[in-house]
């Protein structure tokens, strides 16, 4: 059980942005891909994820050993990928309790819940994540802050639990109380069979959720690996110190 990427190229508008990325997460492993502004981080998770606005032109990715590039995102989602956006989009008119009783039971058909059983569980997600129940009865991301609409995406984590979870910059806008907050969501969750990803742009956010692997995207290929370790070297000596890998082709060992 993996979620696979094997020589994965992606790109928009006709520009290859992501040039050949080969990466393997297992259940229960935390990875972090960190890089540059520009390097193709997004353009990965969203290819992934199965954006139609981001075109896959070679490579594979695979979930369990199925292929999911040739299936819509609901069956990859229903296939237990799950996808935190930056900007999360609002939704007026949609609460945040119907929306997730929607979603929860589109990936869950063979066993989907009434709305007293869901009621049930929104609540104890919510309980375990510190939130009022009054946020469920509000409208999706509508008028909410940067910090709430982060914790909005951790509470849909919560409650669809994923087989695997790809955080795109969820660190994005947040000041220190709203990061911690989210990190302690997203450790809170306690699931050691899920594989997550967070593709980040700065350290900090790896300060409270500590990754097993981190890989280092620049020019829109994984120029090094390491563990945590390289995640502190980053932050001391920024990016510079590896662009020689994109020239050289050369994976670093960090």
């Amino acid at each position: 059980m993996v979620l696979e990427l094997k020589n994965l190229r992606a790109g928009i508008d006709g520009k290859e942005i992501v040039k050949g990325v080969s990466l393997t997460v297992k259940p229960g492993e935390v990875h972090a891909i960190m890089g540059p502004n520009g390097s193709g981080k997004s353009t990965l998770s969203y290819a992934i994820a199965g954006h139609p606005r981001y075109k896959v032109i070679g490579g594979k990715a695979q979930i369990d050993g199925k292929d999911i590039l040739s299936m819509a995102p609901d069956v990859r989602a229903k296939h237990g990928l799950f996808l935190a956006f930056q900007y999360p989009s609002s939704v007026p008119g949609v609460t945040v309790r119907d929306f997730l009783r929607t979603a929860y039971n589109a990936v869950h058909k063979e066993k989907p819940l009434s709305v007293p059983e869901f009621a049930a569980l929104l609540k104890q997600k919510m309980s375990a994540l510190g939130m009022d129940e009054s946020f469920a009865s509000r409208y999706l991301n509508d008028g909410f802050s940067g910090g709430e609409k982060k914790r909005c995406e951790i509470l849909q984590l919560a409650v669809l639990q994923p087989k695997y979870a790809i955080l795109d910059e969820t660190d994005s806008g947040l000041d220190i109380d709203a990061l911690k907050v989210v990190a302690e969501g997203v450790n809170s969750l306690g699931r050691v069979d899920m594989g997550v990803l967070i593709i980040t742009h700065y350290q900090r956010i790896l300060r409270y959720i500590k990754p097993g692997f981190v890989h280092v995207m620049i020019e829109g290929k994984i120029v090094a690996s390491g563990g945590e370790e390289l995640s502190h070297k980053l932050e001391e000596k920024g990016y510079d110190w590896l662009k020689g890998g994109v020239a050289d082709g050369k994976r670093k060992e960090a």
